[in-house]
């Protein structure tokens, strides 16, 4: 009887350690969907088919703006807008060449309720519907979903400040505006990036990703940018 008493305290010191361990062991790792504690993992994103892999396309606003909107009547063009690099798509892309407009029971006009969720990437209605039905309905994803991962796509990428000031015009050599991509990027080489022209002035950057949105290689994409050594980035309205 006084072994068991003396036994007693020990037992009950064991069982307090080890409930303690499995308390901390809960709070690192939640089993999902039980309300426990959120895990710092990146949320996943919806992962389309039907295509290799996705072209992430940004524009040079003010490049745009000066070829097809001088006076600043649209939203994207008006005097004091400011924007430099806008998202023009998410492409789903195959090794060789890309679809394009293809059948899906979505809609083909996209509903302003969703569309205006996303004006502060793709600042016009119009190149919105004009990018789900050209490149978004060969994704595999509802339009939902494709925008969803057009903004998740986005924010995988860091603009360097050498991208990001539109106040005045200046030259950039391709390979620096490359450079700058990739230091901000982990992950992102040179074969991530097409820098594309309009001339001599910077028209887009294309960076490659794959349908998790990790930075990838495409040589096809890749062998489509400028040739010209420097562009020249136009200032905003």
């Amino acid at each position: 009887m006084r072994a068991a008493k003396r036994l007693l305290p020990a037992l009950v010191g064991v069982l307090t350690i080890a409930a303690c361990s499995d308390e901390g062991a809960d709070k690192t790792a939640p089993n999902p969907g039980t309300g426990g504690t959120k895990t710092v993992a990146a949320v996943p994103v919806p992962v389309g088919g039907g295509f290799d892999f996705y072209v992430l396309s940004l524009s040079w606003s003010p490049t745009w703006c000066g070829s097809n909107d001088p006076s600043g009547k649209s939203d994207q063009c008006e005097a004091g807008s400011r924007r430099g690099l806008i998202v023009h798509g998410l492409w789903p892309q195959n090794e060789k060449g890309y679809p394009e407009y293809c059948p899906t029971r979505q809609s083909d006009r996209v509903p302003e309720s969703l569309g205006r969720q996303y004006l502060d990437l793709i600042p016009s209605m119009g190149l919105i519907g004009h990018q789900w039905r050209k490149h978004g309905t060969c994704s595999g994803l509802s339009q939902a979903d494709y925008f969803a991962v057009a903004r998740a796509a986005r924010e995988r990428l860091t603009i360097p400040p050498e991208l990001a000031s539109t106040e005045k015009s200046r030259d950039l050599p391709v390979s620096v505006i490359e450079a700058a991509l990739i230091a901000k990027n982990p992950g992102m080489t040179p074969e991530t990036i097409a820098v594309t022209c309009e001339a001599r002035l910077l028209e887009e950057i294309r960076i490659c990703f794959d349908k998790t949105l990790k930075f990838r290689a495409c040589p096809e994409v890749d062998r489509q940018a400028c040739r010209r050594g420097a562009v020249s980035l136009p200032p905003a309205p």
